[in-house]
C-alpha cells in the first residue's frame, strides 16, 4: 500500500449482529483514519459443493443473496450506506474469501460470532481462521449491547 492510497478497511457481513456491529465500527474507524471501507457478504450455492446438494439455480441464488446483502446495509445504515463504501457480493468460502480481501489491507474487521451453529465458542469458526491466516491486522468485535447500536 502506497502512502497516498487511502487504508482499506475490509470487513465481514454476514447477517449476524455481531457483523453488523463490526460493520459500525470500521465505518468509525475508517472515518478517523480517512479510510475507505469494503463490506463484503460472501455466499454459496449449495449445490456448487458436489452431488450432495440439491439441484438450485445459481442465478436466483446470487439474487438472493444480493436483496440479503441490500437488507443487511439498510439495517446498519438505514439513512443510506456512507460515502465511499464499497460493496463486495462474492461467491465461496467466507474465511477464504476475506483472507484473500486482506491482501494489501490495512485491517480486517470481523464480528465475534457469526450465523454459524456453535455458539459456546469464543470465536466463530470464519473470526478463528481469518485471525490466523489473515495478511492483515484483524479486529474481532463483540455483538453491540445495546441494539440500536
Amino acid at each position: 500500500m502506497q502512502s497516498s492510497e487511502a487504508p482499506r478497511v475490509v470487513v465481514g457481513v454476514d447477517g449476524s449482529p455481531s457483523s453488523y456491529a463490526a460493520l459500525r465500527w470500521a465505518d468509525r474507524y475508517a472515518r478517523v483514519v480517512g479510510g475507505v471501507v469494503e463490506a463484503i457478504h460472501v455466499w454459496d450455492t449449495p449445490s456448487s459443493r458436489g452431488w450432495s446438494g440439491p439441484a438450485i439455480d445459481p442465478a436466483f441464488d446470487l439474487q438472493q443473496a444480493k436483496e440479503r446483502f441490500t437488507r443487511e446495509l439498510r439495517t446498519v445504515f438505514p439513512d443510506g450506506p456512507p460515502a465511499g463504501l464499497k460493496e463486495h457480493l462474492v461467491e465461496g468460502d467466507p474465511s477464504e474469501v476475506l483472507v484473500r480481501a486482506s491482501k494489501g489491507a490495512a485491517l480486517l474487521v470481523l464480528g465475534r460470532r457469526g450465523r454459524g451453529g456453535f455458539t459456546r465458542a469464543i470465536l466463530g469458526s470464519v473470526s478463528h481462521r481469518c485471525a490466523q491466516h489473515a495478511a492483515c491486522p484483524v479486529v474481532v468485535v463483540p455483538r453491540d449491547r445495546d441494539p440500536g447500536h
